[in-house]
């Protein structure tokens, strides 16, 4: 009797314990059928849309001093930041040989002039005894004819000396600017030789004060910058300091490396401190418009799309892709509009459902995007999905899936 009495509870605890599993297992499928969103607000702020680049700064004007002659390099008479002025020396080659070369060619003009004198007198006498016709009519042409290749000679030997003089003096090299010595190639005692190009011994700049960038802009972003734009950059050595500048000159020659497009861009920078040198590794942002109260929404709610069917897509309005008044366009230019169409999910208050909302956008800085059409301020719109059972949208996840409407 006990022993029945002992076993009677098992059947009935086990059937308890199995009851209210099925309950917990019913209770969370029912909470499993619904879903919840995760929203974000839209809010209203500045937006700077920008096209980044790198680039170099260089001096405005940078003149590399060379050599027009070969020799030895005697005398340095600058050296690295040395302030100098357009006329001041700053090397000398040795002029022995130059030198030597002008006492030669000096007496070959002289002698040259001897030898024109002589002519002129031979002529002279020629002349005299032909006209009291003491000789014939061809000693007065060879007479005529060796003064004027005497004075030929002397023109030659005139140029030579000219030549050599114009070597000895370029052996005094001198700077062609006002500036400052950045870059120093030679040594005293050292040899150039011009013989094919001149050889750099100097590199001057002109005034450290007004440099340059020469950015390399991506072929995907030259179409939207233009001459006078804002510029702000930073260079590695002062992380913490943003400099500005305006973009000066955008070169239409292209420069392709492992097939990639960018053509330089060219920014005007003041340096009135001297902090930049010339060098230096510049990251460039050119701010191509900016919004100081634009209404704006995370580029995260555009890329959000819920599964297929759960939500109703939103109707393309009428005048979305053409303004009041405007005529038939081209398919570019109607493509290019399209672009700007995009769809987001509203969650009303009060509501489990969102819908969906085409709105119209502007200028994005890569994290926010501006809404000029569609949305009010303090709307929330969803970004992601949360519960459900359904597997998680890859547009929500993935930063590169498709988000956007053509």
């Amino acid at each position: 009797m006990q022993d029945k009495m002992s076993k009677r509870p098992l059947p009935l605890i086990i059937g308890i314990v199995v009851v209210i599993l099925a309950g917990l297992l019913l209770g969370k499928c029912r909470s499993g059928s619904g879903q919840s969103f995760q929203t974000v607000a839209v809010t209203r702020g500045p937006i700077t849309q920008a096209v980044t680049a790198t680039g170099t700064l260089n001096p405005v004007v940078n003149v590399q001093v060379g050599s027009q002659v070969s020799g030895n390099i005697q005398k340095l008479f600058v050296d690295f930041n040395s302030k100098v002025k357009a006329g001041d020396v700053v090397a000398q080659i040795d002029p022995v040989l130059f030198q030597a070369a002008v006492t030669q060619a000096e007496g070959d003009l002289a002698s040259a002039q001897a030898g024109l004198e002589l002519a002129k007198v031979s002529a002279t006498r020629t002349q005299q005894l032909f006209a009291n016709k003491n000789s014939a009519q061809a000693d007065v042409d060879q007479a005529i004819a060796n003064l004027h290749q005497a004075e030929a000679n002397v023109k030659i030997k005139q140029g030579a000396l000219d030549k050599v003089r114009a070597d000895l003096n370029h052996c005094t090299i001198t700077s062609p600017v006002d500036g400052e010595v950045i870059s120093r190639s030679v040594d005293v005692g050292q040899t150039v030789a011009a013989s094919l190009q001149a050889p750099v011994i100097f590199t001057i700049a002109n005034d450290l004060a007004k440099m340059q960038i020469d950015s390399n802009v991506a072929e995907a972003d030259v179409g939207v910058v233009t001459d006078d734009q804002t510029v702000d950059f930073t260079v590695d050595a002062y992380p913490t300091r943003t400099f500005h500048g305006k973009v000066v000159q955008v070169r239409n020659a292209p420069i392709t490396v492992q097939n990639v497009v960018t053509y330089d861009t060219v920014i005007g920078v003041g340096n009135a401190d001297l902090k930049l040198k010339p060098g230096m590794t510049a990251n460039v942002s050119i701010i191509i418009a900016h919004r100081d109260d634009a209404l704006e929404v995370g580029n995260s709610a555009l890329r959000y799309r819920p599964p297929e069917g759960t939500v109703p897509e939103a109707k393309a309005s009428p005048v979305a892709s053409r303004s009041p008044g405007s005529g038939p366009r081209p398919r570019e230019a109607a493509a290019r509009e399209r672009r700007i169409e995009r769809t987001v999910y509203v969650l009303p208050p009060g509501e489990r459902q969102p819908k969906a909302v085409q709105i119209k956008t502007g200028i994005s800085d890569n994290i926010s995007t501006e809404v000029t059409e569609g949305l009010h301020e303090g709307d929330r719109v969803v970004v992601g999905a949360i519960g459900g059972g359904t597997a998680p949208n890859p547009a929500s996840t993935n930063p590169f899936g498709g988000g956007r409407r053509f």
